[in-house]
């Protein structure tokens, strides 16, 4: 780790969740292999510390989420859990404190989803709510809630149909269907596709190349794109032209200019 990064401490999260952090990257691994890292009330709490802490985190520059194992990324909700039906009021009583895939739109630094096999269900919504996605070849990607008789309720409705449209949004929840690695990067669900075996070097090579760069450029374009999603062109112009004027006098736009005459590797400092 860079010396003049020092970590923050991590909350204990019980084992679900396996963090570490070097080289500017924040890994956190959803640590349950043996159910195909399937979601848990341990993870629905522990995962949103894990990421307000990395986005607090001054040695941490972009966020990897990852699934433990070569079996799934994520297959969903933990089965195993479901209860017994509670009265419709008592049960959105319920849902109201449990935001914990909200927790995503408040970082403001980049997430990348290293996906493998699996990505179901609340997995898809996980990966779905990170900002860009990496894919194995043997990965799978679908919705089969309305088989269960509930629907994508962690966002999964609302972003698959800003990611692909709502045409294809809707044959994958109304249906169950799946998508293969190969046909998720031509509907643009994921933007990279590697070697299975190469997901873990590649997925940290891309977000190194992405911690690379000056932190706040990236993070304040990241808010642009964000940001302009749902505004009229003339607004989101007017969003990327503010945010551009609080960038081009900082030190590390100074510094980057001045490596590039100099003809040296940029120090930046994210200030």
């Amino acid at each position: 780790m860079h010396a003049e990064a020092q970590t923050i401490q991590y909350p204990a999260s019980g084992g679900a969740l396996l963090i570490e952090v070097a080289e500017y990257v924040c890994s956190i691994t959803l640590n349950r292999p043996e159910s195909m890292n399937t979601i848990n009330e341990e993870i629905r709490h522990a995962l949103p510390i894990a990421l307000r802490a990395a986005d607090s985190d001054p040695a941490v520059r972009v966020i990897v989420l990852r699934g433990a194992g070569d079996r799934a990324f994520c297959a969903g909700a933990d089965i195993r859990e479901f209860r017994a039906p509670q009265a419709p009021v008592q049960y959105r009583q319920n849902k109201v404190h449990q935001h914990w895939v909200a927790a995503f739109e408040a970082v403001r630094k980049p997430m990348i989803a290293a996906i493998q096999g699996y990505c179901l269900g609340g997995g898809l919504e996980i990966a779905l709510a990170c900002d860009l996605r990496i894919a194995a070849r043997n990965a799978q990607f679908g919705f089969p809630e309305t088989g269960l008789g509930i629907l994508p309720g962690a966002g999964g409705t609302q972003r698959i149909t800003r990611v692909l449209g709502m045409s294809l949004a809707l044959d994958l929840v109304l249906s169950g269907r799946r998508l293969d690695a190969e046909t998720a990067l031509a509907v643009g669900l994921v933007s990279r596709l590697v070697d299975a075996g190469d997901l873990a070097e590649q997925s940290r090579v891309f977000a190194e190349s992405i911690a690379a760069r000056p932190p706040l450029a990236v993070q304040l374009a990241k808010e642009a794109v964000l940001g302009g999603r749902e505004l009229p062109l003339a607004e989101g112009m007017r969003l990327e032209s503010d945010l551009q004027s609080l960038l081009v006098n900082t030190e590390d736009s100074v510094e980057a200019a001045n490596a590039f005459r100099e003809k040296r590797k940029p120090v930046f400092k994210g200030r």
